[in-house]
C-alpha cells in the first residue's frame, strides 16, 4: 500500500522486492529446478560459448525488461529478474527508487543485445527499480553484438556447452542463418558427428563432380539435397505430431536421425578393427606362401625331401634302381 511519500514508498519497494526474490528462491528449491534458472547470465561466458563477430551501436532505445537477464561485469547481488539477493544494494535501490516516484527523469541504461536477449553494462539498480515499480520497458542505448549464433529468452548456463558445440558445427557448415536455425541437435555430441557426415557427404560429392567445392556450397548442396528431403519426408509421414511446434519438432527429428545414420557409419568401421600400419620404409612387402598342391609339398616351405632334392641327391625311392635303369 502507497503512503504518498517517496522516501517510505520506496522502502517498501525493496522490501517487496527482496521477499520476492526470497520466495522465488524457495519455490525453485521445493520444485526442485535448477538453481542457473534464477541466476544472472555472464555475459563474458555467453559471447564466449556463441562466438563474437562485432557489434554495432543502434543508439537509444525502449528494451522490454523481461528480454534483460544477463549483466556484463555482476553476477551477484541481483537475480536473473533483478530482484535485490543481498542487503548491499539497499542504500542506491530506495534513493533511486524514490527519485523515480518523484518523477525525476533518470538516465538511460547501457544494454548489449545478443539475439533476443540483453545483458546490463550500466544500470543495474535503474532495471531493479523499473521491474519493482511494475514497468514493462527501460530507455536504453544498444549495442548490438554479433554472434556466429543466436541466442533466445530462455538461455540459460546449461545452454552454454550446447551452444558452444552449435557455434563449431555453424563454422564448419557455414549454411545461411535461416537454415541453420533449422538444424536442431539436443545433444552437444551429436553436432560434432553430424558435421562429420556433412564433411563426408562433401568429399564424395566432389569426387563425383571431379571439382572441389568450398565449406558454403557444400554445406548450401548438404542441406538441398539430403537433410531438407529427410525433413519434408517425415512431415509427411506425420511423425513429428504431438508436439506444440510441428516444424521445430521435425527438425529435432530428423537431426536426430541423421546423426543415428552417421553413427551407424562410425560403428561400421570400428566393426572392421584398425587399419594396418604403415610397412617402416626399407622393409620388403610381406608375401604369403603359395597353399601347397594336394598330395605335393608347398615350394615356399620345403620338407626334407624338398631339400634332398636341391641339393643333388635322389627322391628316396626314386634312384636308377628303383626305375630298372
Amino acid at each position: 500500500m502507497e503512503t504518498g511519500f517517496a522516501a517510505a514508498d520506496s522502502r517498501d519497494d525493496y522490501a517487496r522486492a527482496r521477499r520476492n526474490a526470497t520466495l522465488a528462491r524457495l519455490a525453485a528449491r521445493l520444485r526442485m529446478r535448477s538453481g542457473d534458472l534464477d541466476v544472472l547470465l555472464p555475459f563474458d561466458e555467453v559471447v564466449t560459448a556463441l562466438g563474437r563477430r562485432g557489434e554495432t551501436y543502434l543508439g537509444e532505445q525502449l528494451v522490454d525488461l523481461d528480454a534483460i537477464v544477463g549483466s556484463v561485469d555482476r553476477t551477484t547481488g541481483f537475480d536473473r529478474r533483478f530482484r535485490p539477493t543481498s542487503p548491499q544494494s539497499r542504500v542506491r535501490f530506495e534513493r533511486i527508487a524514490a527519485a523515480s516516484r518523484r518523477g525525476e527523469v533518470l538516465p538511460p541504461v547501457d544494454l548489449y543485445r545478443i539475439g533476443e536477449v540483453h545483458f546490463v553494462r550500466d544500470g543495474h539498480h535503474r532495471v531493479a527499480v523499473a521491474r519493482a515499480l511494475g514497468r514493462e520497458v527501460v530507455a536504453a542505448r544498444v549495442v548490438l553484438v554479433h554472434t556466429a549464433v543466436g541466442a533466445g529468452v530462455g538461455l540459460t548456463l546449461a545452454d552454454l556447452p550446447l551452444k558452444g558445440h552449435e557455434r563449431l558445427f555453424a563454422e564448419r557448415v557455414p549454411l545461411p542463418p535461416a537454415l541453420r536455425s533449422r538444424v536442431v541437435l539436443q545433444d552437444p555430441d551429436d553436432y560434432a558427428m553430424l558435421a562429420e557426415g556433412v564433411e563426408a557427404w562433401g568429399f564424395r560429392r566432389d569426387q563425383e563432380r571431379g571439382e572441389l567445392g568450398d565449406r558454403p556450397t557444400t554445406a548450401l548442396a548438404w542441406f538441398t539435397e539430403e537433410y531438407e528431403p529427410v525433413l519434408n519426408a517425415l512431415r509427411d509421414a506425420g511423425r513429428a505430431a504431438g508436439s506444440s511446434t510441428g516444424a521445430e519438432a521435425g527438425d529435432e527429428q530428423v537431426g536426430r536421425v541423421v546423426v543415428e545414420v552417421a553413427r551407424d557409419v562410425d560403428l561400421l568401421r570400428s566393426a572392421r578393427g584398425p587399419a594396418r600400419p604403415p610397412r617402416p620404409p626399407g622393409r620388403p612387402p610381406h608375401r604369403r606362401p603359395w597353399p601347397a598342391a594336394a598330395g605335393r609339398p608347398c615350394s615356399r616351405a620345403p620338407t626334407g625331401a624338398g631339400r634332398a632334392r636341391s641339393s643333388g641327391r635322389p627322391w628316396p625311392g626314386r634312384g636308377p634302381s628303383a626305375h630298372g635303369r
